[in-house]
């Protein structure tokens, strides 16, 4: 006899009949698959907050997430005014094969148009990916002049690495923005890039990092510890113990390491900063993590859709669960950072709530506490001068996002100035035009520069040059202008310059 098909059941469930009394019985039409949906999504919601159900329609996007790659054409573009703007053309992707460039109007790809109307981000996506190999055609204008190309769509790589350089002759800085299947190997080559620039010292950024593929950041803490320490273990009710060791010697394993961490740090995030708290290898700097120490497998259903179930719950090495409390409700969850800005933690070390239950010590004997995400070793207050109503109008409305593109438009001849993102961190100043420009894009907000704080003027002062920056040499460029004033990334250079 032939053993039974995953989810099957000898007898139909109540929530199949009900469904079927629905689809056949009920006095209008209705959709019972999209009520079905619904059905699962209730259930799952009685079991923990990262516990999801993922319908057919959007897991292709999920996986491409945790693949670090997708099928289309490398461009970034923006909708400004109705039109699609090319904002960026990826090196050796399609689009630059066919020689399409910054500033380009996108008109059409294939039928559809996708300017002059209200197109939004995700219908445009939507048009622009596709098949391997498969031809997309692409109209549009290139200083009002009417042109076509053909592109053949290829995988275009979502790099989990947003910045890699040396701050100085020893001081190396990477920011790792998430952990998709490639990101080991992206760490690896810019690690090893790094070294060959004389790198003795690390600051490795995984502030907002929300996590992703455990293994790649066992993988990566891997290169900082020695011997076969153990990195973290997982454990659940129907999931065996299974511990996660060092299996060969790290490219750093001794030099100093500075992490920096927030609220936005989640996850395999977690793992990478437990385990080398726990171990002494780092000192964490910033605020405290998220608090997510769930581990999910994804399971494929019959109809395409997938089940993201926990299974497991991770540990640090010395037996710390980092995940907070959930039996108050998703809401009462996902409302636990803004809770922390309500009661001091993000701006006073004192305030940081620990579960004096759940106290543990370091290899060195320092002490240290579970039940909530991992506190750092040396506290930087959150900065708060950018969060005026005003600059989150100018957020919103896309004056900022757009900022660096406009300016680009104005001053073609900036990369010839600027070969690269080094020149530019520490050559490039801005002489008024910057600032008449975003003058004259904000009062399109209703917003007037004239009035705004001076804290407010500073921010956008420098957010000049990093979102130029940002244009220019993508997030490289725009965390080498970004670091020269973030708090983090200042009190970690003055830690490694005192130690």
């Amino acid at each position: 006899m032939p053993g039974k098909k995953f989810f099957q059941f000898e007898r139909r469930r109540p929530i199949d009949e009900v469904l079927d009394l629905i689809k056949n019985k009920y006095v209008e039409n209705k959709d019972v698959n999209t009520l079905a949906d619904t059905a699962i999504v209730a259930i799952l919601a009685k079991l923990d907050p990262h516990s999801t159900y993922i319908p057919a329609s959007e897991l292709e996007e999920v996986n491409e997430e945790i693949n670090g790659s997708f099928f289309g054409i490398g461009i970034e573009f923006s909708m400004i005014e109705d039109t699609l703007n090319v904002i960026n053309v990826l090196k050796d992707g399609p689009a630059y094969k066919a020689g399409l460039e910054v500033g380009d109007k996108i008109i059409k790809a294939n039928d559809s148009t996708i300017s002059g109307i209200k197109s939004n981000a995700d219908r445009v996506r939507d048009i622009i990916k596709g098949k391997l190999g498969s031809t997309i055609v692409i109209s549009f204008l290139r200083n009002g002049k009417a042109m076509q190309k053909s592109l053949t769509r290829d995988m275009i790589p979502l790099s989990s690495i947003d910045a890699a350089y040396m701050m100085d002759k020893t001081t190396g800085f990477i920011r790792i923005s998430k952990f998709t299947a490639n990101t080991y190997r992206e760490f690896m080559e810019s690690l090893m890039k790094l070294k060959s620039r004389g790198l003795q010292q690390l600051i490795l950024d995984l502030r907002d990092n929300g996590g992703g593929v455990l293994d790649e950041a066992v993988e990566i803490a891997d290169e900082f510890l020695s011997g076969d320490k153990l990195i973290t273990y997982t454990e659940g009710a129907h999931f065996p113990k299974k511990e996660f060791r060092c299996r060969r010697t790290g490219q750093f394993e001794n030099g100093k390491l500075i992490v920096l961490s927030n609220e936005g740090s989640a996850s395999a995030s977690e793992i990478l900063l437990g385990a080398l708290q726990d171990w002494d290898r780092a000192t964490i700097v910033g605020r405290r993590s998220f608090g997510k120490g769930l581990v999910q497998d994804q399971y494929n259903l019959s109809d395409n859709s997938a089940l993201r179930l926990t299974v497991a719950r991770y540990y640090t090495p010395v037996g710390r669960s980092i995940q907070k409390p959930y039996t108050s409700g998703e809401n009462d969850y996902y409302s636990d950072i803004q809770k922390r800005y309500l009661h001091g933690e993000m701006v006073n070390a004192d305030s940081i709530k620990f579960d004096s239950s759940q106290l543990f010590k370091t290899h060195s004997g320092k002490i240290i506490y579970g039940g909530g995400g991992i506190s750092p070793d040396v506290f930087v207050a959150a900065d708060t001068t950018h969060a005026s109503p005003q600059i989150a109008r100018l957020w919103i409305k896309g004056s900022l996002n757009d900022f660096g593109y406009k300016y680009y438009l104005l001053h073609p001849n900036l990369l010839r100035q600027y070969p690269n993102a080094q020149i530019f961190s520490t050559s490039f100043n801005d002489a008024g035009d910057g600032w008449r420009l975003l003058e004259s894009m904000a009062k399109k907000d209703s917003v007037q520069l004239a009035t705004l704080s001076e804290k407010d003027k500073a921010y956008l002062q420098k957010s000049i040059k990093a979102l130029l920056g940002r244009q220019l040499f993508r997030t490289e460029g725009y965390f080498m202008v970004h670091n020269q004033n973030d708090p983090e990334v200042l009190r970690a250079l003055e830690i490694i310059q005192k130690n």
